[in-house]
């Protein structure tokens, strides 16, 4: 490992024709990128771009198949991420890192113990991390437990876990997916005001452009594993980046007219479900889903969204009653025949069986009956290929194969294979959960406009998102899940963020109709 001296360039990362080659995939290409000392540089690109694989070699966790990195003027050569960080390269992972029974400072201190002859050095540890959090100042304990911390005060111990092993450039991957608005504001008051403007540089990595507009001085846009251009922030667009990243214009606000209701085909009433130490993760919620319009449920993740959809969609059990177009049914199964598709939150995990083929995952849950099994029970293996042709090219599922194994496909194809089948069977529900995590920004205006047009067909659909942005832009009405309970209805054309992200943190609660 090549150490760095203390006197800095002008330049605190200069990446020079950074290649890398897998065996069936060139992921980066000749890529060159420069990040200056107190700024905030942003790297934007669709899934698949490079971005996390150009990070990775930044941090020392894959090598280079050729290319230079050069850290404050000095080329080095980082073999594993212990290179990085004895650099002052510091990351934070999108999901955190944390023992969440041990207290911050034991966090922080996790595999750079200080020791005092024989034993750790608590006390003197202790009192560094207290410094530090005062230094930048973090609203944090050092004593306080992780697990009674919400999200933004946990994502700020793995901040400080960096800090603590001496970063100066600190690489961020999508920092504020589980984020409150209130917690983004915070956060991005220390990286622009506390951090940069100290001298340190921030590498931040998002797929949400605002943000990108918001916090960085300039911004790298990365497209089919080559670098298309870096920019300043001032001047920049919203529809400037996105035309970076695809490659041509994209509609990045949907265009819908005004819901028009009609009966409520959704009624969930008193519904409950227990969770851990005793609270339940759902407690005695209610509210009505209408044939023609789109509800929301916003709230920071872990509010008891992810077992209320469980419940609605047949998955878990519950106490309350739940109705489908007037009829209480239980069961996956029943909920299905009922009239209501599940684009589910996890696609790996719920939506897909990624050894199997496109065809065979367009009739997942259909394998057993018309028109894709005869009377008794053959497969009608002409018809499945048909159905996957026609699916692929209606919903731009690329590439285009039927015997393509599911789990080869991006993050943004694998979707439109869920969407597509969901849609497909003609259905008067639609639960869409989190039905853009992880899609790049051409999947996500598909995507948007199908739950559109799906809403004008006269479905009624349930939108759960971690994403206020996209609840604000595809909603009509907007629920907000806090610690299991409803905190409050919103209007979609009445919210604003502010007004959200309180009620997110339970700080308050409205209702409009």
């Amino acid at each position: 490992m090549t150490q760095v001296s203390n006197h800095r360039s002008a330049d605190a990362i200069e990446l020079r024709g950074i290649t890398k080659r897998f065996p069936l995939v060139l992921a980066n290409d000749n890529i060159s990128m420069t990040v200056k000392w107190g700024s905030v540089h942003a790297l934007c690109g669709e899934n698949g771009a490079g971005k996390s694989t150009l990070m990775k070699i930044l941090y020392g966790m894959q090598p280079p198949t050729s290319g230079e990195i050069l850290v404050d003027g000095q080329t080095v050569t980082l073999s594993d991420p212990k290179d990085a960080i004895a650099l002052g390269i510091g990351m934070v992972h999108q999901h955190f890192m944390l023992v969440e029974p041990l207290t911050v400072t034991e966090n922080v201190i996790l595999g750079s113990e200080p020791t005092n002859g024989t034993s750790i050095d608590f006390a003197g540890a202790r009192r560094r991390v207290a410094e530090l959090i005062e230094q930048f100042g973090f609203d944090l304990n050092p004593d306080a437990r992780i697990e009674d911390l919400p999200l933004g005060l946990q994502q700020k111990v793995e901040i400080l876990k960096t800090l603590y092993r001496g970063a100066r450039i600190l690489i961020l991957d999508e920092p504020t997916a589980v984020l409150t608005p209130s917690e983004t504001d915070e956060l991005f008051d220390f990286l622009k005001n506390n951090y940069a403007r100290s001298g340190n540089s921030v590498i931040f990595i998002s797929h949400k452009l605002h943000e990108v507009l918001q916090i960085s001085d300039e911004i790298s846009v990365i497209r089919d594993g080559r670098m298309i251009g870096t920019i300043p922030t001032e001047g920049a667009t919203t529809e400037t980046l996105a035309r970076m990243m695809v490659g041509r214009e994209v509609v990045l606000r949907v265009q819908k007219q005004e819901a028009r209701p009609g009966d409520v085909a959704l009624d969930v009433q008193g519904v409950t479900i227990p969770g851990t130490h005793g609270k339940p993760a759902v407690n005695s919620v209610s509210f009505q889903v209408r044939a023609g319009e789109i509800v929301g449920i916003a709230g920071v993740e872990g509010n008891g969204q992810s077992e209320l959809v469980e419940a609605i969609t047949g998955l878990h059990p519950y106490q309350g009653r739940i109705t489908y177009l007037g009829r209480e049914v239980r069961g996956a199964r029943n909920v299905s025949l009922a009239g209501l598709s599940h684009v589910p939150e996890d696609r790996n995990e719920r939506g897909l069986v990624l050894d199997m083929t496109t065809a065979e995952n367009f009739i997942l849950g259909e394998q057993d009956r018309a028109p894709f099994a005869g009377t008794l029970g053959f497969l009608d293996l002409e018809r499945i290929q048909a159905n996957a042709r026609e699916l692929s090219e209606t919903f731009d599922v690329r590439p285009r194969s039927a015997s393509l194994q599911a789990g080869r496909y991006s993050g943004g194809n694998a979707q439109k294979i869920i969407v597509a089948r969901e849609m497909r069977k003609d259905p008067k529900i639609l639960v869409a959960s989190q039905p853009t995590r992880g899609v790049d920004i051409g999947a996500i205006e598909f995507i948007h406009g199908q739950i559109v047009k799906a809403r004008d067909q006269g479905l009624a659909v349930l939108l759960v998102s971690a994403d206020l942005g996209e609840v604000m832009n595809l909603a009509d009405r907007i629920l907000v899940m806090y610690e299991g309970q409803i905190a409050g209805e919103v209007a979609a054309r009445d919210a604003t963020e502010t007004q959200l992200g309180l009620m997110m943190t339970g700080s308050g609660s409205t209702q409009t109709h």
